[in-house]
């Protein structure tokens, strides 16, 4: 064999190493940003399903909660700008809006003691405190899953081909200021 020959076939050997890297890279990135928007999905079902039930709240606690039309103008307001919302940062936005405006309208509710004894209002409290710590189990999740992407991205030299594809970071789901606080035990 001519050297020639051998530095033919060391070139193509190291053509097709370079290429394999340069495939499992961009594999890596497509994962980790499929999997940022698989855990947003995920979520974005919960966030879909406790606006859907908005209107039950209204309808409900508005039969006894006459004074409060500020409180039910506003989460219908949030709740139509939820549904219209295309990006996840304007769903997690609205979202977390319509949770803080959600947890007003239930603390305000304690001033009607008809309502609280109201079993479908009852029912329906339930049923959105099941669906928040869905929400926070999942959004556990997807913090998990943005970290991993944004780690991927700015990694050497994945953030060549990151560049390259458009990738940019991406921002957790926060919990806001509000869901941190502690109001004591509600008896």
């Amino acid at each position: 064999m001519t050297a020639q020959n051998i530095a033919l076939i060391v070139g193509i050997l190291l053509l097709i190493i370079a290429f394999s890297f340069f495939i499992g890279m961009y594999n890596k990135l497509v994962m980790l940003k499929n999997n940022v928007e698989k855990a947003f999905m995920n979520i974005d079902v919960i966030l879909m399903q406790r606006a859907e039930e908005i209107p039950e709240l209204v309808k409900i606690t508005s039969k006894y909660m006459e004074h409060e039309q500020s409180i039910f103008t506003k989460l219908t307001q949030l709740r139509t700008s939820f549904l219209k919302a295309t990006s996840a940062d304007e769903k997690i936005e609205y979202a977390a809006e319509l949770a803080k405006t959600t947890k007003s309208l239930f603390a305000v509710s304690e001033n009607y003691p008809d309502l609280l004894s109201n079993n479908n209002f009852i029912e329906l409290q339930r049923r959105v405190s099941q669906m928040e710590d869905k929400i926070a189990d999942r959004r556990e999740f997807y913090n998990d899953s943005i970290n991993l992407y944004n780690i991927g991205i700015e990694e050497f030299p994945n953030l060549i081909l990151a560049g390259l594809l458009g990738y940019k970071q991406r921002a957790l789901f926060n919990v806001s200021p509000e869901e941190k606080e502690y109001h004591g035990i509600q008896l």
